[in-house]
């Protein structure tokens, strides 16, 4: 059976606050309402787009450093 306890580990525990609100402004510009706390009854194609907006949003920003840099 499923737990609502969550298994993330962040590395910098300071963290877990920006994460959240990054997660949150990821499923504002998919279209997804999401909820402080549990999010269980979301679809996995729901979930999936708004993983999907922070990995594509991280991609950009690493590329963008990348030009900076050079």
């Amino acid at each position: 059976m499923a737990s609502n306890k969550s298994n993330n580990n962040y590395v910098v525990p300071q963290a877990k606050a920006a994460m959240e609100q990054f997660k949150m402004e990821a499923a504002n510009e998919v279209g997804v309402t999401l909820n402080k706390g549990y999010n269980g009854d979301l679809t996995s194609r729901q979930a999936g787009s708004i993983g999907g907006q922070m990995v594509k949003k991280m991609i950009e920003k690493y590329e963008q450093d990348l030009q900076n840099r050079g």
